[in-house]
């Protein structure tokens, strides 16, 4: 039984479980949980964008886009929210006429008592969305995000007295602090003596009211990505044992690994231009790849984007990548391989096809016995000739 078949098994038992409920923002708090909406881009509308949030649903479709078919389909399936890759609103509604789709199907939605959520950019960005999926399609290994995200880490320093330092250092990890590529749980751990005086209504941990105490102590440095803060800062305040918690938090500028733009992987074995475009078709289940020349090399790295990734060629060069891989690339961008790179447009829904797989997976894993169907819908708008 191929992989394929298996999935498809899984999809329509899917059909037949018996129904719970659940309520909205547990599901989306487990999407953002693994691609917080921090990292969508600042043109996106991530989120969920009918619905209330505390509202019960009992079966969800997933699709990449939503269409007036999509909402046919939700409708048949009895689903009550709909989980797209594109938002539905995308550029502001000033009116409601029903004199376009997205107005018709807003209508329908509140009608129907379905809610829509959108998981876009921020699956995009982060490093085991969207990118990590395609890689995984193609065979890619030692795989890392091509344009890491700047401005998003950020560096902790609390001070805690010895005893309670392995408990803190526990804490902060398990909020998600400690992260460093393939490495977690790292810190940096100095002792040394604090000292401080409890005023008039204090109640302190250890020493005396109106008295100076010094106390040995650690000094804890670890990092996080911001939009960990606060579950972090909530972390330490619960586990420290002062009645005031001395803690400082820095911006630093170092490449967070864990989110940005595309993905760099290497195959196994080196392949021929050729056979690699063709297998990549083949798994795509695309009708043309449009590509620059056949200069006769051999494919051993690999770059990508799902989507639209034309802004990642010069980071794809300079990578030293032997074939980038995206959709939506532009007459002029094709000038850019310069004889460096080999140069693929296989499809922007090509590309992003398999973000149904990651958010089904997601989900059921999260949630085992809650009704996640993928949609049977074709949205891709582009039809080949």
């Amino acid at each position: 039984m191929s992989d394929g078949q298996a999935v498809a098994i899984v999809y329509l038992q899917i059909d037949v479980l018996i129904i719970i409920h659940m309520i909205i923002n547990d599901l989306t708090s487990c999407i953002e949980t693994f691609a917080p909406l921090s990292l969508q881009e600042n043109y996106d509308n991530a989120g969920l964008l009918i619905g209330h949030p505390d509202k019960e649903v009992h079966r969800a479709l997933i699709c990449i886009d939503i269409t007036e078919t999509i909402i046919e389909e939700a409708i048949s399936r009895e689903c009550d929210i709909i989980i797209s890759h594109h938002p539905l609103i995308f550029r502001g509604i000033t009116k409601l006429t029903w004199g376009n789709a997205v107005e018709r199907i807003v209508e329908q939605c509140i009608q129907k008592g379905i809610a829509i959520y959108a998981a876009h950019t921020n699956l995009d960005n982060t490093a085991s969305g969207v990118n990590a999926i395609f890689s995984q399609k193609i065979g890619l290994k030692n795989c890392r995000v091509l344009k890491p995200a700047s401005g998003l880490l950020r560096k902790l320093v609390t001070f805690c007295p010895l005893d309670h330092a392995e408990n803190i250092r526990q804490a902060l990890f398990n909020a998600g602090a400690g992260h460093i590529g393939n490495y977690d749980n790292c810190s940096f751990n100095t002792s040394g003596s604090g000292s401080f005086r409890a005023l008039e209504n204090a109640n302190p941990y250890v020493g005396f009211v109106n008295e100076l105490h010094f106390e040995n102590e650690v000094r804890i440095e670890t990092v996080f990505p911001s939009y960990c803060q606060a579950s972090v800062v909530r972390a330490l305040l619960a586990s420290h044992p002062y009645e005031e918690v001395a803690y400082d938090i820095y911006r630093i500028e170092n490449n967070f690994q864990g989110a940005g733009s595309g993905m760099i992987g290497e195959l196994s074995e080196p392949e021929n231009e050729y056979d690699f475009l063709s297998r990549v078709k083949k798994i795509l289940g695309g009708s043309t790849i449009r590509h620059t020349a056949i200069s006769g090399k051999q494919i051993k790295s690999v770059a990508l984007c799902g989507g639209s990734g034309s802004f990642l060629l010069k980071d794809a060069i300079s990578a030293g990548a032997d074939v980038f891989l995206t959709g939506d690339i532009k007459y002029h961008d094709f000038f850019m391989a310069e004889d460096q790179i080999l140069i693929a447009d296989i499809g922007h829904y090509e590309s992003e096809q398999f973000t149904k797989e990651l958010l089904f997976t997601l989900l059921t894993e999260k949630f085992p016995n809650f009704a996640v169907l993928i949609s049977k819908t074709l949205t891709n708008p582009i039809i080949y000739l």
